[in-house]
Parts: structure tokens; sequence; C-alpha cells
């Protein structure tokens, strides 16, 4: 008998009971003191928050180097960027392989990349960097360390609880991006303002080396179930993204909540200096996108099952390209912290809805494969994103930056509306 978590034995408690199949689903609360559920959702907070503690801070040094939004973007390019060309291939590995060992293995990478910034940082200081390159370079291997760990990790999610859990679980798993999207900011910016940016960049690699500790020692099915053969190439992903076009329309919306978020790193800067305040005010509006989107947790099982997944997906799409917009045009930081609040809760339901939709759609031999084009959607959007962003501020205003991305959203809304998810039923997966 294989365990509720896919491995050898039974769970604890349950031996012999031969009643799993029976039993009633877990909510949040029981899910998160899961010996399995629990220790991999603490390490994804914990690792999550560090990588935004990073990015920040790498934005706020990129610009005190450059003084240039676009070097900012450039930070996101390179973190991002990888996405675009490796993560079908890494999707594919996970698929053939351990899928535990490869978001280990991603982890560490990225604690090498912010690691060995903090450790140059401590020696040279910031005045002793030769321009802002190594920021970008560290930018860079981070980067790698998402694409080799990311679909992976996304494909874990479903062998970690039954299968009636899904739509609890996934919500549960985009709480770590939601809260670390909260403090993370703030406090990389607090860190690298009181102890300075050493400082910070060390607490980014020790969030993910505790990561990576926390994964080897879970007992979960870490392969995926494949059927004698069954065709594990990257282009067997991409023509069930063909057959499947409701998948299509769930991954563009995807891509422009990945676009939608950019701003909250890329823009942030120069809007800040626009307000006559500094790397604070920064770690303050970055924050409070985190905020709204995690007040908007606390309500979502409701709004679930109030609006369904596809309207919840496309009301949240419609409250980010708003929140989005009204930064753009708000006159006092005050106004831009509200709006940065609204665009974070609109993230959180979208992400969700989309997210738990495209899992729920997934048969498991493809999962790594399918949720490697989620990564190329939502991260693989930013670098692009961050570059048109920050010409587009430097070119003329951030306010022109954040109403082309506001309008992108709201497009993206309208595409995948839930009339057209409906019109487009899932293929068979039989024989994948």
């Amino acid at each position: 008998m294989r365990g509720e978590h896919g491995t050898d034995q039974p769970p604890a408690g349950r031996a012999g009971t031969g009643r799993l199949a029976a039993a009633a689903p877990r909510g949040s609360f029981r899910l998160l003191v899961d010996p399995v559920f629990g220790p991999f959702f603490l390490g994804k907070l914990l690792s999550t928050a560090g990588i935004w503690i990073h990015n920040i801070v790498a934005a706020i040094l990129a610009y005190e180097l450059s003084g240039s939004a676009f070097v900012v973007g450039l930070v996101s390019v390179l973190q991002f960027g990888p996405q675009l060309i490796f993560a079908p291939l890494s999707g594919a590995i996970a698929d053939r392989g351990d899928r535990r060992r490869q978001v280990v293995l991603g982890r560490l990478i990225a604690a090498a990349g912010s690691g060995g910034l903090a450790l140059w940082l401590a020696l040279v200081g910031v005045d002793g960097l030769p321009g802002a390159w190594p920021v970008l370079a560290a930018a860079l291997v981070v980067g790698i360390g998402f694409v080799v760990g990311g679909p992976a990790m996304n494909a874990l999610i479903p062998s970690l609880v039954r299968k009636e859990e899904l739509a609890t679980a996934v919500a549960l798993n985009s709480v770590p991006f939601t809260l670390a999207r909260a403090g993370g900011p703030a406090t990389g910016a607090l860190v690298a303002a009181s102890f300075g940016a050493a400082t910070a960049f060390g607490i980014a690699a020790a969030t993910n080396l505790l990561f990576a500790v926390l994964l080897l020692g879970l007992r979960i099915r870490a392969r995926a179930k494949l059927a004698e053969g069954s065709d594990t190439r990257v282009r067997a992903g991409l023509a069930y993204l063909r057959e499947d076009r409701a998948l299509a329309l769930l991954l563009v919306g995807v891509a422009a909540i990945g676009v939608g978020a950019d701003p909250v790193i890329t823009l942030t800067p120069p809007l800040s200096a626009r307000f006559g305040e500094g790397a604070e005010l920064v770690g303050v509006f970055a924050s409070s996108f985190g905020v709204g989107a995690g007040l908007a947790f606390v309500v979502l099982s409701w709004l679930r099952r109030r609006l369904g997944l596809p309207r919840l997906g496309v009301t949240g799409l419609g409250l980010l390209s708003v929140g989005i917009a009204a930064v753009g045009v708000s006159p006092t930081p005050r106004l831009a912290i509200a709006a940065f609040v609204v665009g974070g809760a609109g993230m959180t339901m979208a992400l969700t809805s989309l997210s738990t939709q495209l899992q729920e759609r997934v048969p498991d031999a493809l999962r790594g494969r399918v949720m490697a084009l989620w990564s190329v959607a939502f991260l693989g959007s930013r670098p692009l994103a961050a570059a048109a962003n920050g010409a587009a501020a430097d070119a003329w205003s951030p306010m022109v930056a954040f109403l082309g991305v506001a309008l992108i959203v709201a497009a993206a809304a309208v595409w995948s509306r839930p009339s057209r998810l409906a019109a487009r039923p899932a293929p068979s997966a039989a024989g994948r």
C-alpha cells in the first residue's frame, strides 16, 4: 500500500485502514500541520521571502549604482530571462527524474547567487563594486536556480495531498509568495538600510539553503506516474498545449499576472524618486502590494465558492489592472499605496484561480512540462515587461509604464473570460 503522500508506507495513525480514498478532505489548517505539506510550506515561505529580499535590494542597489530605471529592469531581465529559454527543458527533466532533488539543486544555485554577492559586498563594500554588473551577474545566477527548480517544485504539489485537496493546496501554495511579497521587500529594504546590502543578501542565501535542507527530509513521491511508452520529450508538452486550447487561455492569464506584478519591482524606485523619497518608500510600495495579496487570501475560499474559479480569475485580473492604473495616476504616496493594495488583492485572486484550473486539467505524466510553461508565462514574461517598463519610464515617465501594463492586464481578462474556457473541454489524457 502506498501512503498518502506517495511514499511506500502508510501515514502515521492510518495503517491498514484501507480508507484513505474515503477520508474527508482536510482544510487549510490540517494541511499546514501535516508532517509533509507543513514543512514544504514553511520552507517555501522562508525561501520565497529570501528571493524577494534579494530582488528588492538588488533593484535598490542597481538604481543607486546606475541611476537608471532601465538598469533596474535588467535585474529582472536576467533573473527571470532564463525561464524563456530553459524552462521547457527543466520541465521535461522533472517528468523523467526526481523532482525533489531538482528543486534542491535549484535552491542551492539560488543561494550561491545571493551568497556570492553578499560575500563580495562584505569584502569591498558598495563603493568598491565596479558598477552595477555584479548585481546583474548575481541576478542571473539566482535566475538559473529558479529555472532549474521551479517547474519541479510546482509539479510536486499534487503529490503532497489527496486529489480532492488540490484546490486548497494550490491556494495555500500561493500563500508563501503572497506573504513573502508582503514582508520580504520591506524587510529587505529595512535590513539593507540598517545593516547593509551584504547582510540582506546573506539572509536571502540562508533561506534558500534552509528550504533545501527541509526538502531532503520529506517522504514524498518525487517521480511522475508514467505509463509504459510515455513520451517524455519537451515537444510532447507543447503538443498537449496545442490540443488543450483552454490551457493556452489560462497561460495567457498567468502571463498577464507576471506582467502586472513587474512594476512593483522595476518601477517603484523611480516612482519613489518622483515623490522625493528613497529606498524605504520602495519597500513600502512593494510590501503594500503583498499586503493586498494577503488580505485577499483571507476571503479567498468564500470568493471561490461565491464566484467559481473561472469568474474569480477574471475578477482578479480586473482588480490587478485597476490597481496598477491607479498607481500610475496617484498624486500622493498614500494613494499609490492604497492602489498597490488593490492590485495585490487582484493578483492573489487571479493567480490562485488560474493555477488551480491548470493543475486540475493536466495529467501527472505531463505536469512538469506544463508547469514549465506556467513558469515561462508567469516568470518568463517578467524580463520582457521589465525591459519595456524600464525603457518607458526613462523615455517618458513611470506613469506611462504603469498605464501600459494596466492595459495589457485588462486585455488578458477579456481574453480568458469564463465563456471562452467553458467552450474548450480538456483533451483525453489516455496514453500519456
